[in-house]
């Protein structure tokens, strides 16, 4: 029965992230605020890539490893848990869009460039 409603509340926060309900709340630190506020929109992802094509690519050094995408994201939002980190294309290149709990229960996806390691976005 837990299992049945955490499930339904992450697709009732999933949902309501998509249509616009809930705009991402920056936490109290205003280090977080400032480098929210620098963050530039997020580009839009085509499609991303299956862990096969990703190892691969992290294998040829073309990006980074995906802990270092996990590090540049905890700059951004620090005292959050990493659920889930993708590999994606956007129109220029890589991305990994990272998806955090935080721990006031709010989802936040974070965008970080996958060949420089620095955050591209955050919404």
């Amino acid at each position: 029965m837990r299992y049945a409603i955490a499930l339904s509340a992450i697709c009732l926060t999933i949902a309501a992230f998509a249509v616009g309900g809930i705009g991402s709340m920056a936490e109290d630190a205003p280090a977080t605020q400032t480098a929210q506020a620098a963050l530039a929109p997020s580009p839009r992802i085509e499609t991303c890539l299956s862990p096969a094509d990703m190892r691969e690519e992290v294998g040829e050094r073309r990006v980074i490893e995906p802990i270092a995408a996990i590090r540049a994201a905890r700059t951004v939002i620090p005292r959050a848990e990493i659920q889930r980190a993708s590999l994606c294309r956007i129109e220029d290149g890589l991305v990994y869009m990272l998806t955090a709990l935080r721990r006031d229960g709010h989802f936040v996806h974070v965008i970080v460039d996958a060949r420089t390691g620095k955050v591209a976005g955050q919404y």
